[in-house]
């Protein structure tokens, strides 16, 4: 490492009990929230594409495996309507080991620059065939490739391992105008039981408003920051 690098780190390390950032938000009430939870996501989610947030639909995933250990990791939003919000990955992935022995995730959306974030927990499922097919139809093509050449999170001797795979798939669907969505690729959607809308405050006196489903449909409650 570059000597003026090792200076800049040593003072960031150092500094790090000293690094904070007042949250200035406007106040955010019960009476500014939308009628359900999806209208009020979709909403902020606006919001955040208008400010030129990069990557607004960008979440971060938690699962656990069978063994309750935790991994996280960044996601995109490619689906949101009343039923849930959806991602889609490779079904031989870890993640997708973990929700299958789970059948239980959380995402957040962290809209930093917003001093907002959002939180979705709850139960899972795949996305149905035809409708990650018309997702996967809406995907570049270089995506599609990747797709099939990749095997999600299993260990692979070097990236020429990876560039090779490529080159292969590349090959076999170099006359194919269509390429099919792979048999182990799909979508999951996370249905949740609570949506918490977090808004940054003074003081760190955050906003948060949570919408939580029970028998009786869904309500409104506030926790402390």
């Amino acid at each position: 490492m570059m000597p003026e690098i090792e200076d800049q780190v040593e003072d960031a390390v150092v500094r790090l009990p000293g690094m904070r950032v007042a949250y200035d938000g406007a106040a955010f009430d019960e009476s500014a929230l939308a009628a359900t939870w999806t209208d009020q996501l979709q909403g902020w989610l606006n919001q955040a594409v208008a400010a030129g947030i990069a990557e607004p639909n960008a979440m971060v995933l938690a699962t656990a495996d069978a063994e309750g250990r935790p991994s996280s990791r960044t996601v995109l939003c490619k689906g949101l309507d009343d039923r849930g919000v959806v991602f889609y990955t490779n079904y031989t992935s870890s993640k997708s080991h973990d929700l299958t022995a789970t059948r239980y995730a959380s995402v957040t959306f962290p809209w930093y620059a917003l001093h907002r974030q959002v939180h979705v927990r709850g139960e899972v499922e795949k996305v149905g065939v035809k409708e990650t097919a018309e997702y996967w139809a809406q995907r570049p093509r270089g995506s599609q490739l990747g797709a099939w050449a990749s095997p999600q999170s299993r260990v692979v001797d070097g990236r020429r391992a990876l560039d090779n795979a490529l080159h292969g798939i590349e090959r076999r669907f170099a006359d194919v105008e269509h390429i099919p969505a792979p048999p182990h690729w799909g979508g999951w959607r996370i249905r949740p039981d609570l949506v918490e809308f977090w808004q940054g405050r003074e003081d760190r006196m955050h906003d948060r408003l949570r919408y939580v489903r029970n028998d009786d449909g869904w309500h409104i409650e506030r926790v402390a920051p």
